[in-house]
């Protein structure tokens, strides 16, 4: 046989070797997580429950999942260890903040408009919106209606355009 030949082979040993190095090294930081478990640590089970551990055995973990509820499970089904700022942030919805002094933003708006005082002065004054009073310039009504058969008689403008001033 030639090296040719051997050469495919040579390649497909030499894959399945670095992946069953990268599983094995995995299953290795997984072993070592779940020897580092010691009571009242925050964990996630590999079908998604949080708990708290209570305690460690050699194959197996008493599980504190609420009050009076404790679970038996295997280590093996520990899917992670949690932080504790992780475990209170995921199980309680307790967010760790360091920065405490920070302005806090209010609930409502009120504290965004205006104040009485202002809201008072502004009140005083009227604005001049450019209509006419009704008092001072009545038009007569033949006047009102020959304006809108006017108004009704011009061609409409349909692309947004007004003559408004």
């Amino acid at each position: 046989m030639s090296l040719v030949t051997l050469l495919p082979f040579i390649v497909l040993i030499g894959a399945m070797f670095l992946m069953t190095r990268s599983a094995k090294k995995k299953q290795q930081q997984a072993a070592d997580m779940r020897n580092q478990m010691q009571p009242g640590s925050g964990v996630r089970t590999i079908g998604g429950m949080y708990a708290t551990v209570k305690e460690v055995s050699d194959d197996t973990v008493l599980l504190d999942a609420g009050p009076g509820v404790e679970l038996l499970f295997a280590k093996n089904a520990i899917g992670a260890v949690l932080s504790d700022d992780e475990y209170n942030r995921i199980v309680h919805g307790i967010e760790h903040d360091l920065k405490t002094d920070a302005d806090v933003v209010p609930d409502d708006a009120s504290s965004l408009t205006e104040t009485d005082d202002a809201a008072a002065a502004s009140d005083e004054k009227s604005v001049d919106l450019g209509k006419k009073d009704a008092d001072t310039d009545e038009e007569p009504a033949d006047d009102v209606a020959a304006a809108e058969t006017k108004a009704d008689s011009e061609p409409k403008k349909s692309d947004g355009d007004t003559d408004a001033k």
